[in-house]
């Protein structure tokens, strides 16, 4: 029974005991290792960089004079697998801070030999090299520790009776000496270049202005030639131009022109297969059909012809017929009157007076029918008048009776008959004619 560690790549896994044997350890950064409970030891050994500040007070340098130094490094251990093994054995088990105590005492030990060998001037001014040679003469001690240091610099440099500030004040002083004569012998030879300047300047200016007229003449004529070869060749180049752009222009159009007719060609192709479509179309769905009607048409006429003439002659035959057989009637009939004519002549000439009399009073009542038919017609009549006067229903009545007064005489005048005569002569009714 076991169990499965793992680690990242800022730790090393250290296994030691179980499997590993008695003298045997497994290092493993940035993976995974087995180990067996009760019989097997895991620990994990930081890889991080550790930072310390080293400080050194009061150490006297190589004149005797005492500073106090502070400064920053960064160091880490090894990745080296058998480094790792030392690093292990060393500081397996300790903080990350005790071993930076172990480290830092170290490093300071190295920092104050290096301060007892040099003087105060080459410390300040050569820091930079100061602090390789703490790097240079630490790094083997260390790197038996399986630690690298990777930087070291020197922060601050300080001393308690003021021997850096008058090596700055001398120095300063020096500095401010050396500044002052060397602005006034600036100044001096200032003035004399300026005036050989001066003098080189003119001589200079002028040879420089007689060149920059001569140049500015030399480059105006150049110009000229320049300017007029370039319109020469401008002017070549625009004609050539118009001249390619207007065989371009022809070679364009002419492609145009082939490509509109290849168009109209195309397209009269396809006007004619639409007019033959369309002709197909109209023989399909209107000549055809047309034919169709107008042989329906013409069969219907010829049918309805055929019909009409049959029936015309059906028709004749039976109006012939009919014709026939109205003229036999009325030949019949007209022979039947002919002859009741004949025979009512005869009577009437057998009879004579009497028989028209008797005729007469025989119509007498269809002819008081006609005369009375306006007045049969009318629904209602109003008679407007008062009594004793000569209008309204006496009136009426007076003409009724002047009306049936004027019969008789109108008989009389048509046919030669007395109505009136007539009427006496009938035995019985002379009486009440009167």
């Amino acid at each position: 029974m076991g169990q499965v560690h793992t680690s990242g790549p800022n730790e090393a896994l250290v296994v030691s005991g179980g499997c590993c044997s008695s003298h045997g350890k497994r290092i493993i950064v940035g993976g995974y290792a087995w180990a067996s409970w009760f019989v097997s030891d895991v620990q994990r050994l930081s890889l991080e960089v550790i930072t310390l500040a080293p400080r050194c007070e009061d150490v006297e340098t190589l004149h005797g004079v005492a500073l106090t130094v502070s400064g920053v490094t960064q160091i880490r251990f090894m990745q080296d697998h058998e480094l790792l093994k030392t690093a292990a054995e060393q500081f397996l088990g300790k903080t990350p801070r005790e071993i930076g105590e172990v480290v830092l005492q170290t490093v300071e030990g190295h920092l104050r030999a290096i301060l007892g060998g040099l003087s105060v001037e080459d410390i300040y001014q050569e820091r930079e090299k100061f602090a390789e040679s703490v790097r240079q003469i630490a790094s083997p001690d260390l790197g038996r520790m399986a630690i690298e240091i990777l930087s070291f610099v020197v922060v601050d440099l300080e001393d308690k009776h003021g021997y850096l500030d008058s090596l700055g004040k001398k120095r300063t002083a020096e500095v401010k000496r050396d500044a002052d004569i060397g602005v006034a012998e600036a100044i001096r030879d200032a003035g004399i270049k300026q005036s050989e300047a001066d003098k080189a300047r003119l001589d200079v200016r002028y040879k420089a202005d007689t060149a920059i007229a001569d140049s500015k003449r030399q480059f105006e004529i150049a110009e000229a030639d320049y300017a007029q070869e370039v319109n020469t060749k401008k002017a070549v180049a625009e004609l050539a131009g118009e001249l390619q752009s207007s065989k371009v222009n022809q070679a364009i159009r002419q492609e145009e022109i082939e490509i509109e007719v290849v168009e109209r060609r195309k397209q009269i192709e396809v006007e004619e297969q639409e007019i033959m479509r369309r002709e197909r179309e109209l023989d399909a769905t209107v000549k055809k059909p047309a034919h169709a009607e107008r042989f329906r048409m013409e069969t219907l006429a010829d049918a309805y012809k055929f019909r009409q003439i049959t029936a015309a002659e059906a028709e004749y035959v039976a109006i012939s017929q009919i014709g026939n057989a109205e003229a036999a009637v009325i030949e019949a009939k007209g022979k039947a009157e002919a002859n009741a004519m004949s025979l009512k002549a005869k009577a009437y000439r057998e009879y004579g007076h009497a028989a028209k009399t008797a005729m007469v009073l025989e119509n007498l009542p269809r002819i008081a029918a006609e005369v009375a038919a306006p007045l049969a017609r009318t629904t209602s009549m109003v008679v407007i008048g008062s009594e004793g006067s000569k209008t309204g229903a006496g009136k009426v009545t007076a003409e009724l009776s002047d009306l049936l007064a004027t019969l008789p005489v109108a008989v009389h005048a048509l046919t030669g008959v007395d109505v009136s005569k007539a009427l006496q002569a009938i035995p019985g009714v002379s009486g009440g004619a009167q």
